[in-house]
C-alpha cells in the first residue's frame, strides 16, 4: 500500500558521526599534554621498569636539571620539602611518593632530596625512569 509514491530511504547519514570522532580527536589532542603532573624532566633510561599498581594518586616529586625542586607544580625548597611533604601527605594519606629526577642532575643532589624525604617517616620513594625499548640505543 504505497500511498505517496515515495519509499522510506534507509541509508545511514555518515555526516554527523564523522563530525563527532573529528571533535573528540581535536579534544583528545589537547588534553593529552595537559595530562602530565609534576614539573617536566629529562627522565633517566632504565632497561626494567615497573609500573606502580597500588595506592591511588601518587605524590610528584620533581628534582630539575637545575636543582630546584618542585612538589607536583610548585616550587619547594629543599629545607622545607620534608614539611611540604608531611602537609600533602595529611592530605593524601597512604599517597605513594614518586620522584622524577632530571638525568643531568648528580646523584648527590638526589640523595639529598631522597634523605629529605626520608624526614617525613615514609615507607618508601619510587623513582621514575624512561623504559629502554628494545633495539633502541642507550
Amino acid at each position: 500500500m504505497d500511498v505517496g509514491g515515495k519509499s522510506v530511504k534507509s541509508d545511514i547519514n555518515v555526516t554527523p558521526l564523522v563530525d563527532v570522532v573529528l571533535v573528540l580527536l581535536i579534544i583528545f589532542m589537547v588534553i593529552t599534554p595537559m595530562l602530565q603532573r609534576g614539573k617536566p624532566v629529562q627522565l633517566p633510561r632504565a632497561k626494567m621498569v615497573s609500573e606502580l599498581k597500588h595506592g591511588g594518586d601518587p605524590i610528584l616529586l620533581s628534582l630539575t636539571g637545575d636543582g630546584r625542586t618542585w612538589l607536583d607544580k610548585v616550587e619547594v625548597k629543599r629545607k622545607e620539602l620534608s614539611d611540604a611533604l608531611v602537609a600533602e601527605m595529611a592530605v593524601r594519606p597512604g599517597a605513594p611518593i614518586i620522584l622524577k629526577g632530571d638525568k643531568s642532575v648528580d646523584y648527590r643532589t638526589v640523595r639529598e632530596v631522597i634523605l629529605e624525604v626520608s624526614k617525613t617517616r615514609v615507607v618508601g620513594v619510587s623513582l621514575a625512569a624512561s623504559q629502554i625499548k628494545t633495539g633502541e640505543a642507550e
